[in-house]
């Protein structure tokens, strides 16, 4: 399966954990924090706050948390200074991976990264060195189960391309519809409106080729995948690998 999708995939099964759970949480902090640092404490005006907080409250953060990190942000409340960093990379077999992270001290995390890297046997780039291979786009993961009513995909599909989306995929599990950045609210709104149950919404970058890996090196990229997930500085982590279903389960076993 694609990079993007399966990995997002992975993610949410292992967002079950506590300690998922709150390395979500401080994620989602810091992102409200700088989303309010750059573009205000409204979210009525900072369309990258707004989608922050909705994130945090789908993640059911409390309303105090959401509150102080948008003060920090603000300068309201003390806090640390935090700059954005991304990296760019590969795993074994060539797959391009991006790293966004957010960080108080860019020249210990560049030499973290660089050492996750080295140790799952990939090798941290120069920046644009992978980055040509993405677009940032809008993505919306609708699942077939836990819908108050059943959803076809024709009905889905009328839906989202009035409100703009540009494609949607379907496989056992339900529908990723993929907006541009542009479009994303108002395709998200209008799910939302129609009482859809929405598994995950973000705005990422998605690859526009993906790189088939299989055996070790699928076992070496997940493992990469997941070393990077686990850093407390990174925020996303994307890559164009493809495995096999039927290995990808058995690897996820």
């Amino acid at each position: 399966m694609s990079g993007h999708s399966k990995w997002s995939t992975i993610k949410r099964k292992k967002g079950a954990t506590d300690a998922a759970r709150g390395r979500l949480f401080t994620r989602l902090i810091k992102e409200i924090t700088i989303a309010a640092r750059d573009g205000g404490g409204n979210p009525d005006g900072n369309p990258r706050l707004r989608l922050a907080i909705n994130t945090a409250k789908a993640a059911n953060m409390p309303a105090d948390n959401i509150k102080r990190a948008i003060q920090k942000g603000t300068g309201e409340l003390p806090g640390v200074s935090y700059e954005e960093v991304t990296y760019e990379g590969y795993a074994p077999g060539g797959v391009a991976i991006i790293v966004e992270c957010v960080t108080d001290n860019s020249t210990r995390t560049v030499s973290e990264m660089r050492h996750i890297f080295s140790r799952h046997n990939g090798n941290l780039g120069s920046s644009g060195s992978v980055a040509w291979m993405f677009h940032k786009k809008g993505q919306i993961v609708v699942p077939s189960l836990g819908q108050p009513k059943p959803v076809s995909e024709d009905d889905l599909l009328a839906i989202i391309l009035d409100a703009g989306a540009d494609d949607m995929q379907s496989d056992e599990s339900g529908f990723t519809i993929t907006t541009t950045p542009q479009a994303f609210e108002a395709v998200k709104k209008a799910i939302d409106d129609k009482g859809i149950v929405v598994e995950s919404a973000s705005v990422q970058m998605v690859p526009e080729n993906h790189t088939k890996v299989s055996g070790k090196e699928a076992e070496q990229t997940l493992k990469l995948m997941e070393a990077l997930e686990e850093h407390d500085d990174v925020q996303n982590v994307y890559a164009n690998f493809d495995i096999d279903e039927k290995e990808m389960a058995a690897l996820n076993g």
